[in-house]
């Protein structure tokens, strides 16, 4: 089975914590020290979040500076409309910061928000297409 790692870097790692903590993800104490927080979004997928010092370990160049530019869109499918709203909600509520606003396809539903080091995440709920079709 492949494994994904989506590593970030992140100011304040205690804040990054308790705001994805908020939204409802959980962190493997095993893979969590002082400058990393391994937080678990699905069985194989990861979010590394590094303290930006830590980071830098594995980067060549600079760090992307988040107000200026986007660096990666990431992301997330929902199991219905109500839990992108949720997601939404609590990122708002918590110290993220609304980014395009919500797009209804019919068939996709989808909202997105910057966390509070302005890494865009995107939480998309897709409709099962109809019999026939």
């Amino acid at each position: 089975m492949r494994m994904i790692f989506v590593n970030l870097p992140v100011r304040d790692l205690d804040r990054s914590k308790a705001f994805f903590e908020a939204l409802g993800f959980a962190f493997n104490p095993q893979f969590t020290d002082e400058n990393a927080a391994c937080m678990v979004v699905a069985e194989n997928i990861y979010v590394m979040l590094l303290t930006e010092a830590r980071f830098r370990d594995f980067i060549l160049d600079e760090i992307a500076d988040t107000a200026k530019a986007t660096e990666v869109l990431t992301c997330l499918s929902a199991e219905s409309r109500a839990e992108v709203d949720d997601l939404l909600a609590k990122a708002l509520a918590h110290g993220g910061k609304p980014w395009k606003p919500v797009t209804d396809l019919g068939f996709m539903y989808g909202a997105s928000f910057q966390d509070p080091d302005g890494h865009v995440w995107e939480l998309v709920h897709m409709a099962a297409p109809a019999p026939g079709t």
